[in-house]
């Protein structure tokens, strides 16, 4: 195996360091006090609480947003506590039913802007607000959002196997909403296109065509994979000129960016022509990226050599270790 370059190491160097790659180590914190392993009730570490029901499985998921990202761009947190819960469900296919949020504000008047981008969110995917918890007492703004949807067939973090390929899906008819790494297309695309895009994941989930996945959050592709591998206890590697990428975006902030749609899926390589065929139909790109293996690291692979990105053996991410392997 080629060596690889000094760029190649210094890109997942800083990646390491980056703070929305090393805001997730704080997962860990909440799982060892609360006594938390994928064991328990809910299945801790996937995308949702896994909460099985006669004819199925109800998902449940939240999600609390940076005060600064709410103060900086207040209406568009609405729309992501919306989006961002959504493409939670829709990661472990499932179906989202409604949302609830929680709210925090000085004034009726500053808290206006984010529940008008909550609204918008919710009117353009069809995914009702059935209530929540409003605060006008407090410094500043802050926002959690949860989520209620339903699944036949789950779609599980824990369930990657040595031999399956990684796929990448990504709507890429977007831009960022600067400053923050966020890759936005779903303001763009038409109400009718977000809903219609809802059914893929548990389509393919219900045809049985997907091994494991995730939905790719705060962390971007490379966090999500390493979720994704430490939560199944396999190694992964990224080959970086394989993945769907916007044009001109530089690739260090590609692989941290957090898109308002896209997935990492574990896939049998019989199954990877169907799996991609279903997101093109949607004008979704998506390609075969990766391969997974036995081992315990993500690496990143290109022209210039390979690498490790995080070995999280050595450096547990979320600790909440797999499940016994079922290939073991």
């Amino acid at each position: 195996m080629m060596k690889p370059s000094a760029s190649l190491r210094s890109m997942a160097r800083e990646l390491r360091e980056h703070p929305s790659i090393h805001g997730k180590l704080d997962i860990a914190q909440s799982t060892q006090t609360l006594g938390l392993s994928p064991q328990s009730d809910g299945q801790p570490g996937d995308d949702c609480a896994v909460l099985p029901t006669k004819n199925g499985f109800d998902l449940f998921a939240c999600e609390g947003f940076m005060n600064g990202f709410v103060k900086a761009d207040p209406w568009f947190a609405g729309w992501c506590g919306v989006m961002v819960n959504i493409s939670d469900i829709l990661s472990m296919g499932g179906r989202p039913r409604a949302v609830t949020n929680a709210i925090w504000a000085p004034s009726a008047e500053q808290m206006q802007p984010v529940l008008a981008g909550m609204k918008a969110a919710s009117h353009a995917y069809n995914v009702p607000v059935v209530g929540g918890h409003t605060n006008l007492r407090t410094d500043e703004l802050q926002l959690s959002v949860s989520i209620l949807g339903h699944a036949t067939k789950i779609v599980s973090s824990f369930d990657a196997r040595p031999g399956d390929v990684l796929v990448c899906a990504v709507d890429l008819q977007g831009s960022y909403r600067e400053p923050f790494d966020n890759w936005c297309a779903a303001l763009t695309t038409p109400p009718r296109k977000l809903r219609a895009a809802l059914d893929i994941m548990p389509g393919l989930a219900e045809a049985g065509l997907v091994t494991a996945g995730k939905d790719i959050s705060q962390g971007g592709i490379v966090g999500t994979a390493l979720m994704l591998a430490e939560a199944s206890g396999v190694a992964i590697d990224i080959q970086l000129e394989a993945l769907p990428q916007p044009a001109g975006v530089d690739l260090a902030r590609w692989l941290r960016s957090f898109p308002s749609f896209g997935f990492l899926l574990s896939v049998r390589p019989a199954h990877a022509p169907a799996v991609c065929a279903e997101f093109a139909k949607a004008g979704i790109s998506a390609t075969v990226c990766g391969d997974v293996s036995q081992g315990n690291a993500v690496h990143l692979t290109g022209r210039e050599g390979s690498t490790v990105f995080w070995d999280y053996q050595n450096t547990p991410y979320l600790n909440l270790t797999t499940k016994e392997a079922p290939y073991a």
